[in-house]
């Protein structure tokens, strides 16, 4: 199989042609004066060159431009495969905390009474956590006083605690979720705010 070519063995190509077809056009541009007109050869060799230089140039600026469509199509292809599922996985959210739900309510007593089904509802909770990190979709867990980050928590109220500085996460209603570097759902919390006087 033959090496690819670079783009200078293709300039090296386009010109040598150029070059020949100059010569071809001069002799035959010679052959057709004859001895009567020796400036008129040199014109058409000039105009030549630079209908040469208007299509090197052009045949410069294509290359680029299907660089820049590779490069632009690869970055396209990557994004679409990291991030085209996130409709699906921002659907499944709510399926996953209606799960966790189910299992904070849950007692000791209920627990000897429905073991089996709370023991499934706990596999199904843990399965769809593993398929969640098969596909870079990772848990934001923030902790009963963990500061607040804007970038990743959303408040859904404040209230002023004791001991609890300002901006402290006082309840963390629902987990929330990133898919790789992006935020899918950032998480529910309630947030301190400064303690009245």
């Amino acid at each position: 199989m033959a090496d690819p070519k670079t783009e200078e063995d293709i300039f090296a190509e386009v010109d040598a042609e150029i070059a020949a077809e100059e010569e071809a056009a001069a002799a035959e541009m010679e052959e057709a004066l004859g001895e009567e007109g020796p400036e008129a050869p040199g014109a058409a060799v000039e105009a030549i060159i630079a209908e040469r230089d208007e299509l090197k140039d052009r045949l410069i600026r294509a290359l680029a431009e299907a660089e820049n469509i590779r490069k632009r199509g690869e970055r396209d292809r990557r994004e679409a495969e990291q991030f085209g599922g996130s409709k699906l996985a921002r659907d499944m959210l709510p399926v996953f905390d209606n799960l966790r739900r189910a299992l904070d309510v849950v007692d000791d007593n209920q627990r000897e009474i429905a073991g089996g089904l709370i023991e499934g509802v706990e596999l199904t909770l843990r399965e769809i956590l593993n398929v969640f990190g098969k596909h870079g979709i990772t848990p934001i867990a923030p902790e009963v006083g963990d500061p607040f980050d804007p970038q990743l928590h959303q408040a859904m109220f404040e209230a002023p605690v004791p001991n609890v500085p300002a901006g402290g996460i006082i309840q963390v209603m629902s987990e929330g979720f990133l898919l790789h570097d992006r935020l899918l759902r950032p998480a529910h919390v309630g947030v301190s705010s400064t303690p009245a006087s």
